[in-house]
């Protein structure tokens, strides 16, 4: 039904009152669906004792959302922008659990407080076995969306409503809860029906790719443009090529319901074999490949290996053939690949294994770190490691840009959009990355009101420009960076909840340089790096003590700045001494030494691992054998520290040689 008039409203009320105290069915004012929901709900003795909806306890509520943790998660972002299309229409927007519990809502402040009086809120009761005929509990008993107006409701109280929700299915296709927009029926809009459908679509599509990260999963569609949007079909197959699970528009595209599909194979639905596939994936990054059906329907597809492995491999990221650096497309830097970042240390080995795992899952990673310890350098390389290496690599730094500016530069403008603007217009950074990878570098300090926007984007994959009415495709991975704990940011209100944990994929911590085993390793490399020579540049004894005992508050940064003016300073010698150093450096490591660290009485010759047991055993003795305080002091966690000390000489070891 569309927009109801009083008379309509009238006659549907009288409707179901006679169908109440005579059992009549009324001719044409009701659609099937919903005088099934009368019969049940009639049968079951619904409201017979004249109470109201009943609410669950709070603590029950805690408990059902705990259960429901990931649906939550998935569907408080669609919610939101579910929302902001109904917003001022007098209504809200709800989800429900499997067994039509509300756990979460939003809503317009005007029409709250009216459904609160009807336990239209979190932990009102509205399956159909409480709550009669209504579109929560109906959607759920009936596995369809449905739409429930006015005096369509069982219970005449909710008369003054119009509802319209989905059932939310998992990946393996058990109801998992509904989603809803409920409001006042005089406000109700035709097209509420087909925003809740298409929304409870979205969450389902998101929960892919985290509920089979070991399997193969598939996504495709008639027309190419389609995949990685709402309509594409994604499906789900073991490594050896067992159909594991589809989404609805999958379904429909195989020509088979969640029964009719269950122990099919790969090679029973498409006229090609799952390595054959996955070989043709691995010679193309970001492939969108010709697929055909066992019906001979042709299809284009996309394939995401998963991380278990499969009947043919993609080569792992550090055995991948070497780029040519002209090769590469315009914007796109020089390739830099991920084992170039490893130099010995432990912490930085696990981060970038855990980083191959997902590299070619689509998975939105978040780097966080402190200011210099190299968040760009690692998204490069996790760039180049990916599917769309060949596609270019655009960095934007959300803290340096004016907060007048950055959504232009993001979203970019079309001509004449706003005084001052470009004559021709500008395609924003998210434009220009697709097809390769947006670095959104201290996303933390991106304006609250640009957040919901780019979120959008994140979630529809096109983007509209300012003074623009049409909008743009983009296919792109993202990347993004902070020197700052985002939690305590979205605590503070700051950052978007939801915004976070759609960046939130993966969350690598890289660690202080102070905290780093490879210190040294890490400096011969970047020397090597400057060296514009053919013979190689050395570090001195002193030189390498003072870079083991260094606090590097500046991170890689300060140590590749450090050593650019050193090289600068050698003229032919081609070793680096303590007075090549800058002095605010040799200030720092001063502090940090402590006046019980005699730098004049130790050998040029003795071993880093000697030095380190030294400065360890000081450090000890300034915080009284307090080891938590010492490794604090140190820059390293209290297991390493206990780890150094079984490993270390002892610090009173052999007696320097003469000469020292």
């Amino acid at each position: 039904m569309g927009g109801m008039t009083a008379e309509e409203v009238n006659d549907l009320r009288k409707a179901r009152e006679e169908f109440l105290s005579q059992g009549i069915r009324p001719a044409g004012l009701v659609s099937d669906t919903i005088f099934r929901s009368w019969q049940r709900s009639a049968e079951r003795g619904i409201g017979q004792d004249g109470k109201a909806p009943r609410c669950i306890p709070p603590s029950e509520l805690v408990h059902r959302r705990d259960q429901s943790n990931t649906l939550l998660l998935r569907s408080q972002p669609v919610m939101e922008n579910l929302y902001q299309e109904i917003s001022g229409t007098s209504s809200m927007v709800l989800l429900a659990d499997s067994a039509g519990v509300i756990l979460h809502s939003i809503g317009d402040p005007v029409f709250v407080g009216q459904a609160q009086k009807v336990a239209l809120k979190p932990g009102g009761i509205w399956s159909e076995g409480v709550t009669g005929t209504n579109a929560i509990g109906t959607a759920l008993e009936e596995q369809l969306p449905v739409q429930v107006q006015s005096s369509e409701h069982f219970f005449d109280q909710h008369r003054f409503l119009s509802c319209s929700a989905a059932p939310i299915f998992d990946p393996r296709g058990a109801i998992l809860g509904a989603l809803d927009v409920s409001g006042d029926f005089r406000g109700h809009q035709p097209h509420t029906l087909a925003l809740v459908r298409m929304s409870a679509q979205i969450i389902e599509n998101q929960m892919f790719a985290a509920e089979f990260p070991d399997d193969i999963v598939l996504s495709f569609h008639l027309k190419p443009e389609f995949i990685g949007t709402l309509y594409e079909g994604i499906a789900v197959f073991s490594p050896q090529g067992d159909f594991i699970a589809a989404n609805r528009s999958a379904l429909q595209q195989f020509g088979r319901d969640r029964f009719r599909i269950i122990g099919e194979t790969f090679s029973s639905l498409f006229r090609l074999s799952l390595p054959k596939l996955l070989e043709q994936a691995r010679f193309r990054h970001q492939p969108v490949l010709k697929l055909q059906l066992q019906s001979g329907a042709e299809l284009y597809g996309r394939v995401r290996p998963g991380l278990s492995p499969a009947p043919s491999p993609l080569l792992p990221p550090t055995t991948a053939p070497s780029r040519d650096i002209k090769s590469c497309p315009i914007g796109t830097p020089p390739p830099l690949l991920l084992h170039e970042l490893e130099s010995g240390d432990r912490t930085m080995q696990a981060l970038l294994a855990k980083a191959r795992k997902v590299i070619d899952h689509d998975i939105t990673i978040m780097i966080q770190g402190e200011t210099g310890t190299g968040k760009e350098l690692l998204a490069l390389a996790l760039h180049q490691a990916g599917p769309r290496s060949n596609g270019p690599f655009v960095p934007i730094n959300c803290a340096s840009i004016p907060e007048g500016l950055i959504e232009s530069e993001l979203f970019g403008y079309q001509e004449g959009a706003f005084t001052g603007a470009n004559r021709k217009g500008h395609v924003g950074k998210i434009r220009e990355a697709h097809g390769g990878t947006l670095f959104l570098d201290e996303i933390g300090e991106m304006p609250l009101l640009l957040q919901a926007r780019l979120l959008r984007v994140l979630q529809d994959r096109r983007v509209t420009p300012l003074g623009g009415t049409g909008s743009h495709q983009v296919d792109l991975a993202v990347i993004c960076a902070t020197n700052r704990l985002v939690r305590d940011i979205v605590a503070a209100g700051k950052f978007r909840e939801d915004l976070y944990y759609r960046l939130n994929g993966l969350l690598l911590t890289l660690p202080g340089l102070r905290q780093r085993e490879d210190k040294i390793p890490l400096a011969r490399k970047i020397l090597a790096a400057l060296n514009r020579t053919d013979s190689e540049i050395t570090l001195h004894p002193d030189v390498l003590r003072i870079f083991v005992q260094h606090p590097w508050p500046g991170n890689i940064r300060q140590m590749h700045n450090l050593l650019r003016t050193a090289v600068a300073l050698l003229g032919e010698r081609k070793e680096i001494l303590i007075d090549d150093l800058v002095e605010d450096f040799l200030a720092q490591a001063d502090l940090a030494a402590g006046p019980e660290t005699d730098t004049d009485n130790d050998c040029g010759g003795t071993s880093l691992v000697d030095l380190e047991a030294r400065h360890i055993a000081a450090t000890l003795d300034r915080t009284g054998g307090n080891v938590s305080a010492a490794a604090r002091q140190l820059g390293m966690g209290r297991t390493t520290l206990y780890r150094k000390l079984r490993s270390l000489p002892s610090p009173d070891g052999p007696s320097p040689a003469p000469g020292c």
